[in-house]
């Protein structure tokens, strides 16, 4: 696979705040953003994997902010793939401001049907997206 180049950004305006730097809560839109960024990247975006069935829910996500991100700054995130499994996927972003690191964060999904809310595992039940997927992972190991 092809490495991701990642996901370039600029901030908007009305996400910061009264101290003119990026609201916390954006950061998890953005982890979002790269997400279905990278399944676009694939050839496999979104709208194809809930056309198929499945559901991708967060279970859980984190962020720490190691330098501040303003309006009009441009910002690359990286989704790194820590973990994956076939049923669960884990992630780790870096959030660059040019050459500096900005923000860490991590989430954590599973694979579920959206037919009958169970856990699905992608190996039998989806093979071609579950290639897909150990494929972005071995490409993304060598960054952690």
């Amino acid at each position: 696979m092809k490495k991701y180049p990642g996901y370039v950004r600029k901030p908007f305006y009305y996400e910061t705040d009264k101290m003119g730097i990026i609201h916390h809560a954006n950061y998890i839109r953005w982890f979002e953003e790269a997400r279905v960024d990278v399944l676009s990247f694939m050839n496999y975006p979104f709208e194809k994997i809930e056309a198929d069935g499945i559901m991708i829910p967060v279970l859980g996500i984190s962020s720490e902010y190691k330098e501040m991100i303003r309006f009009g700054d441009e910002i690359v995130i990286q989704p790194i793939v820590t973990k994956y499994t076939g049923t669960r996927m884990n992630f780790e972003y870096r959030i660059y401001k040019g050459d500096t690191l900005a923000t860490v964060g991590t989430s954590q999904h599973c694979f579920m049907s959206s037919e009958t809310n169970r856990l699905v595992h992608l190996k039998k039940q989806h093979p071609r997206l579950h290639e897909l997927f150990l494929d972005y992972y071995e490409s993304t190991k060598e960054s952690l």
